[in-house]
């Protein structure tokens, strides 16, 4: 079961204690230290997939654990982000709310024995959120650029991927089990 896709997947998880320890002394150094660890843990999440398919050593854990450490990163992050008043709540709660909604269809359609399979909007949105993250998580200037509305901006493109890709797997669900 611990192999190493798993083992990446498990540490993404570890790393998000130090990236909110971090953020909650907020200065250049310790952004970017935590700018570095959430980096990191994206990589993992490109690192544990291709090494699991290439080693074929996709298991059911990994299976469930990869996109839970996804959503505990990305949903630990912004809920920091609104700690810090770097973003507004509203931003926040409606990608909670979309991954919420989404892993709850996919465990109706799990029930039913169909696989709702992450689409390409999802796939998008998904790197849209962690693009737009790390400026975000950094927040300081960095060669006259103003990383925090750089960041902000583009968690704006990532808010409407979001709700697309919500909307997109709704109505998905809804074709297949509508009445």
């Amino acid at each position: 079961m611990m192999n190493v896709p798993n083992a990446l997947t498990v540490f993404r998880i570890l790393a998000v204690p130090f990236i909110i320890a971090l953020l909650y002394f907020p200065n250049p150094t310790t952004c970017l230290l935590a700018t570095v660890f959430f980096l990191v843990a994206i990589l993992t999440d490109l690192a544990d997939g291709f090494w699991a398919r290439k080693y074929n050593q996709v298991t059911n854990f990994g299976k469930f654990l990869d996109p839970l450490a996804d959503k505990i990163l990305i949903a630990s992050v912004l809920i920091m982000l609104v700690e810090l008043n770097w973003i507004p709540a509203w931003i926040a709660i409606i990608v909670i709310v979309r991954e919420l909604l989404v892993t709850g269809l996919r465990a109706i359609a799990a029930d039913k024995g169909q696989v709702i399979a992450a689409d390409k909007y999802g796939k998008m949105k998904t790197i849209m959120q962690s693009v737009a993250l790390v400026p975000l998580i950094y927040h300081y200037p960095l060669f006259g650029i103003d990383t925090a509305q750089l960041g902000f901006l583009l968690l704006l493109v990532a808010v409407v991927l979001t709700l697309y890709s919500g909307w997109n797997y709704l109505y998905g669900f809804y074709r297949i089990w509508g009445d």
